[in-house]
């Protein structure tokens, strides 16, 4: 029987250990190469992109001779203000690409020795990174649309009668929230979050070219798709695929998401679901990619990201 991919030796080409037993000098070098991998890892100004650079001797920053401005290996990145060493940044970022079901902050704080303020931003900055090259994204082909409900968990009661139906609407928080993924047969995904999932539908049609074939179940919700695309539609009472339509593949990242949320956050927020929904359809994405490739991913993503807006100061509100 041949051995799953994940398994295998060509999955595996990153080593968190290496990654620690780098020296200070050594992890600046290859934060270097990261950051300016356009540049052979020569630096250039971040604001007006001149490459004649001064480097200074006594400590680690630089000045441009265009505009004058200085500027360190973390200016107008989402490391922006960091105080964590710059290869406790490169171990969070292996730590983070090697769960495949996400890294809870707990987690990350005890492995990095920091409080867990400073894992849980990390983290979320890291996904906001991940999530950033969704947005302008399009979709086309054959494409999976399905919904599902997470957060606001309500704890049942403890006697059967006092228990409430948590489905009915009167019982509802407004914390639990639905996850629609579009996701392309063999290709990308696409998660949104809303309320109900009626509300998808103009999402669905600004991110699904006109000429795609929507593989969708049979709730209600979905019936306005066929007037602008043709939609082939499954069953689940039934089964779970048939020749014409199945949304496996919608079903796989639910899955991964649910086993996030479950097993290893135990409780995710309404205000941050779509944060963790994207780092889940990430995964999804890259799920065939060795965990040296996702470690470049991610860090190309965090350090060619601005200055987040909502992780900056997140503390200090």
């Amino acid at each position: 029987m041949s051995q799953h991919y994940l398994l295998s030796a060509k999955a595996r080409t990153l080593s968190l250990a290496k990654v620690m037993r780098l020296t200070d000098g050594e992890a600046y070098e290859t934060f270097k190469q990261i950051r300016w991998a356009a540049n052979d890892g020569k630096p250039f100004c971040p604001r007006c992109g001149c490459v004649a650079i001064y480097e200074y001797r006594s400590r680690r920053i630089f000045k441009c001779k265009g505009c004058e401005r200085q500027f360190s290996i973390t200016t107008a990145t989402i490391f922006a203000s960091r105080k964590l060493p710059i290869r406790d940044l490169l171990a969070a970022i292996a730590i983070f690409v090697n769960g495949a079901k996400g890294v809870s902050a707990l987690q990350l704080s005890r492995d990095l020795d920091c409080q867990y303020k400073t894992a849980f931003v990390l983290a979320h900055k890291l996904r906001e990174a991940m999530g950033a090259e969704m947005k302008n994204r399009k979709l086309s082909g054959i494409v999976e649309v399905d919904g599902a409900f997470f957060g606001g968990y309500i704890k049942p009661k403890n006697r059967k009668e006092d228990r409430i139906d948590r489905r009915l609407k009167e019982h509802q928080t407004g914390k639990r929230k639905a996850v629609v993924i579009m996701r392309e047969r063999n290709g990308k995904s696409l998660p949104f979050v809303f309320v109900d999932e009626d509300e998808a539908l103009s999402t669905i049609i600004e991110h699904v070219t006109p000429g795609s074939t929507i593989h969708a179940d049979e709730a209600s919700c979905w019936d306005a798709l066929h007037s602008r695309y043709a939609v082939k539609r499954i069953n689940h009472s039934i089964a779970y695929k048939d020749e014409d339509a199945c949304t496996n593949q919608a079903e796989s990242y639910f899955s991964r998401l649910r086993r996030a949320e479950i097993g290893t956050h135990h409780h995710v927020s309404g205000p941050y679901l779509h944060s963790y929904a994207r780092e889940m359809a990430w995964r999804e994405d890259t799920r065939r990619q060795p965990n040296g490739m996702l470690y470049l991913l991610v860090a190309s993503a965090a350090l060619a990201h601005p200055v987040s807006r909502e992780w900056k100061g997140y503390w200090q509100r």
